[in-house]
């Protein structure tokens, strides 16, 4: 009797986690944990931590590294202090390394005439606000804020973690940041805009000292989403092409043409993000063009089978486990062409990468398959999926 279940492995690597991931989420920081292993922090380092290394490491929030110092204190007795020299030795300088990083500038709109009207002390009310919301949104994506200017903020993505689509997650921060600031409630109305550009970068090496330190970034990709922000409207996403390239068609675009920037010496071609895209599937909206499917004959002919049964009323499930890369979408893109003349249902789930620690997180492609107009508010979704 055929079994109702089957599994495909395509070969999977099993981990280890650290013990440092337990504690984290014990205290309710999970997070982070992928910033602590990045960082070679385990149990016995955390007792040295300051407050200037959360800083460093990425943990941007002031009441998470409050939160951090004081259950890495309650530790204190219960994990074994190393002996520490009676000289403290000087931290050694930061090396800075070539990256690959996406990088977004956002600007509050308006600020120059809100200076001129506002109290200072009420403007750097709305100002704190803001920098509050912006870093708040772009963490929830993977994006690390650098500096602060003024009413601008300056983030990467792809440092001091990268990942292989920080340049879609930066893309969708600035979708998210736009809704957050025009729903910040305020003495005014407040609108953002947001340049965004991917290029190599020197970047890591702190310079300046004290509150002025910073994390230091050389390249044309800084200046170039600033460029960009400034050609933004309000309340608008700008991207450069070497963004566009990234994202494939996961977005809807309007593409700007060619436009002449200050400090470039070439036109630079721009794209103003519209939304997500309808395109459901995220292999189809990454990929251009379709490789052949080779090599799978047997996983093929274990698909057909099951397809079969099921046909015949028996219910079935196939589940396909491989290292990324591998060719489970591939896989499963071949299935539906080959039945796409046959009667059948399907529906299309995508998980989140940077929500990993929230069960059951629900993307866009969920109110996408329910028939939902992309980005529409959370709180009336709800009516229609009951």
């Amino acid at each position: 009797m055929a079994q109702p279940f089957s599994k495909l492995p395509l070969t999977r690597a099993e981990g280890t986690e650290l013990d440092i991931d337990s504690w984290l989420r014990g205290i309710g920081l999970a997070q982070y944990a992928e910033i602590f292993r990045a960082n070679d922090i385990d149990i016995e380092l955390l007792g040295r931590l300051t407050n200037d290394d959360l800083k460093d490491i990425g943990v941007v929030s002031f009441g998470h590294r409050k939160k951090l110092l004081e259950a890495i204190a309650q530790l204190a007795g219960a994990v074994p202090a190393s002996p520490q020299p009676a000289l403290i030795e000087p931290k050694a300088q930061d090396a800075a390394e070539r990256r690959q990083v996406t990088v977004m500038f956002s600007d509050l709109v308006g600020s120059t005439a809100l200076s001129a009207r506002m109290d200072p002390e009420d403007l750097r009310e709305i100002i704190s606000a803001y920098q509050k919301c912006v870093a708040g949104t772009v963490q929830r994506f993977g994006g690390f804020v650098a500096k602060y200017m003024g009413d601008g903020v300056l983030v990467y993505f792809g440092y001091p973690q990268a990942h292989e689509d920080d340049a879609e997650q930066a893309v969708r921060a600035g979708l998210e940041l736009i809704e957050a600031v025009n729903a910040l409630k305020s003495a005014v109305s407040l609108r953002t805009r947001v340049g965004i550009a991917t290029g190599l970068v020197v970047v890591g090496e702190l310079i300046g000292s004290g509150e002025a330190q910073e994390r230091g970034i050389v390249g044309e990709t800084p200046n170039l989403a600033a460029r960009l922000q400034g050609l933004a409207g309000p309340s608008t996403v700008v991207i450069a092409a070497s963004t566009r390239q990234q994202i494939g068609d996961l977005f809807d675009l309007d593409d700007l043409g060619p436009k002449e920037l200050a400090g470039l010496a070439e036109l630079q071609r721009a794209w103003r993000v519209l939304g997500e895209s309808r395109e459901v599937s995220r292999f189809a909206a990454l990929r251009s063009e379709r490789s052949p499917l080779v090599g799978r004959d047997e996983e093929v002919d274990l698909l057909m089978r099951r397809w079969k049964q099921v046909k015949t009323g028996e219910g079935r499930v196939v589940l396909i486990s491989g290292e990324p890369g591998i060719g489970k979408s591939r896989l499963t893109t071949w299935l539906s062409e080959h039945i796409a003349g046959e009667s059948h249902t399907r529906l299309r789930y995508f998980c989140a990468p940077h929500s990993q620690d929230s069960a059951l997180y629900p993307r866009p492609s969920v109110p996408l398959a329910c028939g939902m107009p992309p980005r529409k508010k959370v709180p009336s979704r709800y009516g229609r999926w009951r």
